[in-house]
């Protein structure tokens, strides 16, 4: 059975180059983001469940996110509809992945970890963190958040610091070269200890 880390940092700290740098590492790496892309894509597992309660949130055999988001918006109980419906499926995609595995190591990214409390079902946590100022940098570079956009996400998420807190470890993106030696160290260590369990 592979160790299994749980990947987790808010957006624009750096966490999906850290993941592939892990899977550069020789880790199998397993993305819930793309987990729930597939799921809702044309025949997707989701896409019937979905489609029995919420008709207008297909569009061309598939989940339209942006039909959904405003479901969600006018319904305050369609998204735990949703979830109990999507939940499950990513689960069960992810728990068949960590079996099939071959790597000693599989990264689980996933950008809820705490909030969805699957920080529990890990062996260790890494949090991917950089400077607020950093952070806003890089979502306005990339025009993926406004400043206020970024407020609303930070108030529902868990703050940063109690992240690192809660942590087995963090990686520091504040430049490749820097990230790259810690996710290193952290594989070292961990493989260190298999090696002599």
């Amino acid at each position: 059975m592979s160790f299994v880390i749980g990947l987790t940092g808010s957006i624009g700290m750096g966490k999906s180059t850290t993941a592939r740098m892990f899977a550069d590492e020789g880790c199998a790496l397993w993305d819930s983001d793309a987990a729930v892309h597939r799921l809702y894509a044309r025949n997707g597992a989701a896409v019937a469940p979905i489609a029995a309660l919420f008709p207008d949130a297909i569009a061309g055999g598939a989940v339209s996110r942006e039909a959904l988001r405003a479901i969600v918006a006018q319904d305050e109980t369609a998204l735990k509809k949703i979830e109990r419906i999507v939940h499950p499926l990513v689960t069960e995609e992810q728990t068949q992945f960590i079996e099939e595995a071959a790597s000693d190591i599989v990264i689980l990214d996933i950008p809820l970890l705490y909030e969805t409390g699957k920080d529990k079902d890990v062996d260790a946590v890494v949090v991917v963190t950089t400077s607020p100022e950093e952070q806003e940098r890089r979502l306005a570079e990339r025009g993926a958040m406004t400043a206020k956009e970024l407020a609303r996400l930070r108030s529902k998420q868990m703050p940063d610091a109690e992240k690192r807190r809660r942590a087995d470890f963090v990686v520091e993106t504040n430049t490749l070269e820097e990230a790259r030696m810690q996710v290193r160290a952290i594989l070292k260590q961990i493989r260190a200890e298999l090696n002599n369990a």
